[in-house]
């Protein structure tokens, strides 16, 4: 029998029952309605019938970006419209007096942590300007906080790979040294080169064995073909379930029938969307792609760095953001927007055992709301915050250090 090192009672689930959860070496060891015997039990929780939520997943964040933990910055509009190659001058001019990535990474993991997320994953730039250096920060900061989020990392591009000679190698040194992920940027818009950026990033992928996350900013009709020739390439090379489209501005840019073309050939190709719905972009249709099988997930991407002024990490006020942009008012459509930053993110990014699950890691949120449809409008706060089994957050603030 398993020892039990802490039981939960009194613990609402997302389905409505109240019901005992035994934790045991990290894992959920059993899930009843009814009393159990659990022989020796380390410490004993009454929830008080909480709502017990599954640990939120962040499928988009940068770490190596933010000003949390640092001097307010003024946001710095570009000069005629978004430019993406402005937007990263601007950025490595700000980054170059801020403080070190391991004081601001840790601020902001605290920040998220502190609302619920347990799992998230960041992309790192990786140029031939900063070389290695941030993404070494990143995995040190991965590291010292891994006893209150996961992360997973992506070896992010964002100066291009045709235009920055010596970035596709150091994309591929760095999966090498254990990035999770291989990223790209805009293979038309910033690179100018669509075989030639996918090229380098499926071949590091085919090699490596690694999966792919794009950011696609591109709109319109160029971005629609950048998005199928992604597709198709991810059925060609059999990597369906191992790539995900961030933002993929174009999908909510053209008519209904151009989407649900597309919709179709990522569903067959087994490609993700992810989306933040930021600000006043367009974004790709929610419920559109989902009726066509495409998985559409949600992270907070960037949170008060050179690119955007807004965020505080929250993945509860993220999905009411795209669910209140999306027009969701149903109750199943708010449970979508819920399943964005949560099963369907965990899904995304193929944890295994995810959820409020027999045999699972015992990552969970408990806060006073009756449903995740009250969850999702109402956000609410205070809550608590688990990673395997152990108390880490509570009432916003971290309660637990990080394992050095």
């Amino acid at each position: 029998m398993t020892a039990i090192d802490t039981l939960f009672r009194n613990a609402r689930l997302t389905d409505g029952r109240v019901v005992d959860i035994a934790v045991g070496d990290g894992d959920i060891v059993s899930i009843a309605a009814t009393p159990q015997a659990h022989g020796a039990v380390g410490e004993t929780r009454d929830l008080g019938q909480r709502l017990v939520l599954p640990g939120l997943v962040d499928g988009h964040i940068h770490l190596d970006k933010g000003f949390i933990g640092d001097e307010w910055k003024p946001h710095r509009p570009c000069t005629a419209g978004f430019s993406v190659r402005e937007r990263v001058r601007f950025e490595k001019e700000a980054l170059a007096g801020a403080r070190p990535i391991a004081v601001r990474a840790a601020a902001l993991i605290d920040l998220c942590v502190a609302h619920g997320t347990t799992q998230m994953r960041s992309h790192v730039d990786i140029d031939a300007q900063v070389g290695l250096r941030n993404f070494e920060q990143v995995v040190a900061a991965r590291d010292d906080h891994r006893d209150k989020v996961s992360v997973q990392i992506v070896a992010f591009p964002q100066s291009g790979i045709v235009t920055s000679p010596g970035t596709a190698e150091l994309l591929d040194e760095a999966v090498r040294a254990g990035a999770d992920l291989v990223g790209g940027l805009d293979p038309a818009g910033h690179d100018a080169d669509i075989d030639g950026h996918l090229d380098a990033i499926f071949g590091i992928a085919d090699r490596r064995g690694v999966g792919i996350d794009i950011h696609l900013h591109d709109g319109g009709q160029l971005g629609i073909f950048e998005i199928e020739q992604i597709a198709r390439r991810t059925k060609a090379l059999g990597h369906g379930g191992k790539v995900t489209i961030s933002h993929a501005y174009a999908l909510g840019e053209v008519p209904r029938d151009i989407v649900q073309r597309t919709a179709h050939l990522l569903a067959e190709a087994g490609v993700a969307i992810l989306t933040n719905a930021p600000g006043a972009h367009a974004f790709p249709p929610v419920l559109l792609l989902r009726q066509a099988g495409v998985n559409v997930f949600a992270g907070n991407d960037n949170i008060r760095d050179s690119w955007w002024p807004y965020g505080d990490g929250d993945l509860l006020e993220r999905a009411m953001i795209i669910g209140y942009r999306s027009g969701f008012s149903t109750d199943s459509e708010l449970a979508t927007a819920f399943d964005m930053v949560t099963a369907d993110a965990a899904r995304a990014l193929g944890l295994a055992g995810y959820g409020v699950v027999e045999g699972g890691p015992a990552d969970f949120v408990v806060l006073d709301a009756r449903h995740v449809q009250e969850a999702v409008v109402a956000r609410p706060k205070p809550r608590d915050v688990y990673k395997r089994g152990r108390l880490v957050a509570r009432n916003g603030a971290i309660v637990t250090a990080a394992r050095k």
